[in-house]
């Protein structure tokens, strides 16, 4: 752990934004009546946190919580990190099935989850379970009486005992906690097997929250942030949640399933202060609205003068500013790489966007750089405290698998010492399974996954995602996966209802037009990767509750 993290104390940093912050807002549920300023939230931290003293929960135990993004899931999340104990957030969607195997694999003590989870388990004992809409034991909401909920009215006497007046600012004094103590394990597969719980100690978050205070404008007292990716996962963790909450601004949490129409509507309503997102809502908006637009033969006109094309570009970039809320100081993009034409677009009409890095198995940061010195296809340059190497004899032209080590890492997966090994090795760099080149400037440049990686019929690497990123970008096609069979490329292609009804046509004729449009699309591809043959599911690809696509089930 490096000295600057440890002259940044993080629970003094917490317990004075608390002090400062205590009336002003702290979490709210968008689009409905559920608020708790920041003297709510301590309030329920602190019953929390005796609940747990009191029922003999000690710090490096595990409690897992399970439910959508909430001011609730913040807050029950916020008295388990404070307390020393182990969180084990478990994204809702998953099947109960590996919701009670995962909590089982982690030996979590508690549950705190939603009436879905309850009314669903089977395996798990119910009696141990909390609700989080209410922060009470769901046995207690039924009547009975167990030695939980008998523990909770203990608890109440105890808050009522060191509280007689109600909690003061002054109460604030959460105490240190070594950064080197296990804070959370993250399971993101969802594998019920052999599960990879990435283990993540304080170090790790602190770090990427420190970070974000560093290279990220302070907001004032009139931002505001919205919380829309699965605060299960690492990247809506810690850059929507965790570093938000250190900075005391309010904090709108999307509890809905976020469609474009219930994205835009919040953005326009929150008006967030960072817009960070995954790709694919931006790119659709551009390849729907703006590109069939600047298509037309009046418009492809208009462009090619100079001085026009800057006013029509000033415009674009003025409406989708407006679109995101209008008050963001940048869009950041990560979990996906964002389609090259989009990227070019977006940095010729000087939209403020960048592209970061990340892996759970860092907390998740790797690499970012602010949109200001951004460049098409990068994803910026190694963050603070953190090293890289390729392993690549050339690595600004031959692409080879990036690894990484520092203070974001992760110790190793939970009670999974074989895959611990296969990911650490010996001088403790992670290998993190992505292919990159790596410019003069540093600038890291990704190609695709290891794993994922093709050969061409003369022994040429073959990438993927840049041969789908070609097609998504010339096609109908919403979804691609690129396959080979018998040293011959096929492109495996979904296309939407939307799609569909945007350009008028059946399903049925998208088999003929994809075979027309193949001689144009492979003029764009490399003459050793020519596709041969478009196959059009019916179906979207079957995906992990990352969203990515479920490739080995596609061959």
């Amino acid at each position: 752990m490096t000295t600057e993290l440890q002259d940044r104390p993080m629970m003094a940093h917490i317990n004075a934004m608390f002090k400062r912050e205590w009336d002003s807002l702290a979490f709210a549920d968008y689009g409905t009546d559920i608020a708790y300023s920041h003297k709510d939230v301590f309030e329920h931290i602190q019953r929390l946190r005796l609940v747990y003293e009191i029922y003999g929960v000690k710090p490096e135990d595990k409690i897992a919580l399970c439910d959508k993004n909430s001011s609730n899931w913040a807050i029950s999340f916020l008295s388990i990190f404070t307390s020393g104990i182990v969180a084990v957030p478990l994204l809702a969607d998953f099947h109960i099935d590996q919701i009670e195997s995962l909590t089982k694999h982690s030996e979590a003590k508690l549950l705190i989850t939603s009436q879905k989870v309850y009314d669903s388990a089977h395996t798990l004992d119910k009696d141990l379970l909390i609700n989080v809409a209410t922060f009470r034991p769901f046995a207690e909401e039924e009547g009975k009486e167990t030695p939980l909920t008998k523990v909770f009215k203990e608890a109440d006497e105890a808050f009522k005992k060191r509280y007689p007046e109600g909690v003061k600012a002054e109460d604030v004094e959460f105490e240190e906690i070594d950064l080197e103590k296990l804070a959370l394990i993250s399971y993101t597969s969802g594998s019920t097997g052999n599960p990879k719980g990435v283990m993540l100690p304080y170090r790790t978050f602190w770090s990427n929250v420190v970070f974000c205070h560093d290279f990220l404008p302070t907001p004032t007292d009139q931002d505001q942030f919205m919380s829309i990716l699965p605060m299960a996962h690492m990247y809506g963790f810690s850059i929507e949640f965790l570093y938000p909450m250190t900075t005391g601004r309010p904090i709108y949490l999307l509890t809905r399933i976020p469609s474009p129409q219930v994205l835009l509507k919040a953005f326009a309503d929150v008006r967030p202060f960072l817009v960070v997102t995954v790709p694919l809502i931006v790119e659709k908006i551009i390849q729907t609205k703006v590109f069939p637009a600047l298509k037309t033969p009046k418009m492809k006109f208009l462009l090619a003068i100079p001085g026009i094309r800057q006013i029509i570009y000033s415009k674009i970039r003025k409406q989708l500013i407006q679109v995101f809320g209008g008050r963001f100081i940048e869009v950041i993009f990560g979990g996906a790489a964002v389609n090259r034409e989009v990227d070019k677009f977006m940095k010729a009409i000087k939209l403020p966007y960048t592209t970061g890095y990340g892996m759970t198995e860092c907390a998740p940061l790797i690499s970012y750089i602010g949109h200001a010195k951004s460049k098409v296809g990068s994803c910026g340059k190694i963050v603070s405290r953190m090293e890289m190497k390729v392993a690549s004899d050339d690595p600004q032209n031959k692409p080879g698998e990036l690894l990484v080590r520092g203070t974001n890492m992760m110790t190793g997966y939970y009670k999974n010492p074989e895959a611990t090994a296969e990911a650490i090795d010996a001088d403790g760099w992670l290998h993190t399974g992505d292919l990159v080149t790596v410019d003069s400037e540093g600038f890291i440049f990704i190609r695709g996954r290891k794993k994922n990686m093709l050969l061409g019929a003369n022994g040429q690497n073959v990438y993927p995602e840049e041969v789908e990123d070609v097609i998504l970008s010339n096609s109908l096609a919403d979804e691609c996966v690129l396959v080979q069979r018998d040293q011959k490329f096929v492109a495996l292609v979904y296309v939407n209802d939307a799609t569909l009804e945007r350009v008028k046509l059946q399903r049925g004729q998208l088999a003929y037009i994809f075979e027309s449009s193949r001689p144009a699309v492979n003029e764009l591809l490399p003459k050793f990767v020519q596709i041969t043959a478009f196959e059009v599911q019916e179906e979207e690809f079957q995906k992990t509750p990352k969203k990515n696509i479920k490739r080995f089930l596609y061959k």
